[in-house]
């Protein structure tokens, strides 16, 4: 995973539990999922509409 071992991950783990604390870690998780299903939504419109465009030439 981008090269970082597990301890690494952890210890980033720990700082946002620290930064963020407990009860803030699910909303932003939330608001990272709608992020990234946006950002697909957004990939797939893309590559649609270079289909439609291929196809009507």
């Amino acid at each position: 995973m981008f090269g970082l071992g597990m301890q690494e991950v952890l210890v980033i783990a720990l700082i946002v539990l620290l930064l963020f604390g407990g009860k803030k870690i699910p909303e932003l998780m939330k608001g990272l999922g709608k992020g990234v299903k946006s950002f697909k939504d957004g990939m797939k419109e893309i590559s649609e509409d270079g289909t439609d465009k291929k196809s009507d030439e």
